[in-house]
């Protein structure tokens, strides 16, 4: 399968129980990446998930796009849009994760490639910011041949046990 056969779309409360457990595999394969847990986020019902993944026939400034190969969820990527008055200017990119069987082959690039551009339709977006911790090289590769650029670096950003990770923050100028 390549990927011009994988299905991009909009996550919807139809599919909260695979995103639930999707969002899980990534938070327990790649405990660094994320600032949830797993204990976090088993603490959440797929009710909730539900709610948070909205109406999709109701534009809103929040939303989760996933990457399918057939019936089976193998990425995800979600955003953010500020609403208030001074901040709506602004959007963020979270939770970017693809399957480790269907990594380097260019789905995470296609979902960023997406968001992007729905971001671009937004005519008061005018930046697209995102966080990724310093030693997740090809993800911070992958940002920066999309056009993001390192702005920051905050130390000790995530703490897991007795271990601390610095991430970069990073943004893309849409105007």
């Amino acid at each position: 399968m390549t990927t011009a056969e994988i299905e991009i779309r909009r996550l919807t409360p139809d599919d909260a129980q695979i995103f639930y457990l999707f969002r899980l595999e990534a938070l327990e394969n790649e405990p660094s990446a994320f600032s949830a847990s797993p204990e976090e986020h088993r603490a959440m019902t797929v009710q909730e998930i539900a709610q948070r993944l909205g109406d999709p026939n109701v534009e809103n400034s929040n939303f989760v796009l996933g990457a399918f190969a057939g019936e089976r969820l193998i990425g995800m990527a979600g955003f953010f849009q500020d609403r208030g008055a001074k901040n709506r200017h602004k959007a963020r990119i979270w939770g970017v994760y693809v399957n480790k069987e269907w990594r380097r082959q260019g789905i995470a690039r296609v979902l960023l490639n997406e968001i992007i551009e729905r971001g671009r339709s937004r005519p008061e977006l005018e930046q697209i910011l995102l966080s990724v911790v310093t030693e997740q090289l090809a993800a911070t590769t992958l940002y920066q041949t999309i056009g993001f650029e390192i702005y920051g670096r905050e130390p000790c950003a995530i703490k897991l046990g007795n271990s601390y990770f610095d991430e970069y923050q990073m943004l893309l100028r849409l105007r």
